[in-house]
C-alpha cells in the first residue's frame, strides 16, 4: 500500500534504480496512487495496471456483485491521470499482459534478443487472427462462436 508504507516504498524506489532496473510494473485496484507514487519517487518509467479490485466484505452480494463499483474505471483514471512532471504509462483494467509487452518494447531498446522475440509475437498474433478469420469463413458464424466460446 502506498498510502500504509511510504517509507517503504520510497526505499524501493531507490533500490530498483541503485539495481539497475530499467521499468517498473505497478499494479493497483481502488483509489491506485501506487504507480504515481512509484514514479514520483524514481526516474526509472513505470507501467500502472488498473486492477478490478474484489470486495470479499460484501457478504450479502452474489459473485458477481463482490466487485468494485466501477468495475476498475476508478482505478484506471487515478492512474491515467496524473499530473504534469510525473507520467505513468497506463494500460487497460486488468491488462497486465500489455504492461508486460510494453515493458518488453523499453527493455528491447537495449537488447537484440528481445527485440526478435516480440517481432516473433507480433508474427504469432497476425497468424492466429487471420486464421481466426478464415475459421469464421469455413464455419460460418454460428459455428465458430460455439467452437470459440464453449
Amino acid at each position: 500500500s502506498a498510502h500504509r508504507t511510504p517509507t517503504r516504498l520510497d526505499e524501493y524506489a531507490k533500490h530498483a534504480e541503485k539495481s539497475g532496473f530499467k521499468v517498473i510494473i505497478a499494479g493497483a485496484g481502488g483509489a491506485a496512487h501506487l504507480p504515481g507514487m512509484i514514479a514520483s519517487h524514481t526516474i526509472i518509467p513505470v507501467i500502472g495496471v488498473p486492477i478490478m479490485v474484489y470486495n470479499d466484505k460484501q457478504q450479502k452480494k452474489s459473485e458477481s456483485h463482490k466487485f468494485s463499483a466501477f468495475g476498475g474505471l476508478d482505478s484506471l483514471l487515478s492512474i491515467s491521470e496524473m499530473p504534469s512532471g510525473s507520467p505513468v504509462v497506463t494500460v487497460g483494467v486488468n491488462k497486465a499482459s500489455n504492461a508486460a509487452i510494453y515493458a518488453l518494447k523499453i527493455l528491447a531498446n537495449e537488447s537484440n534478443m528481445i527485440k526478435k522475440k516480440l517481432r516473433t509475437h507480433k508474427i504469432k498474433q497476425h497468424k492466429s487472427v487471420l486464421k481466426e478469420s478464415e475459421d469464421l469463413k469455413k464455419m460460418g458464424l454460428r459455428k465458430f462462436v460455439k467452437k470459440k466460446f464453449k
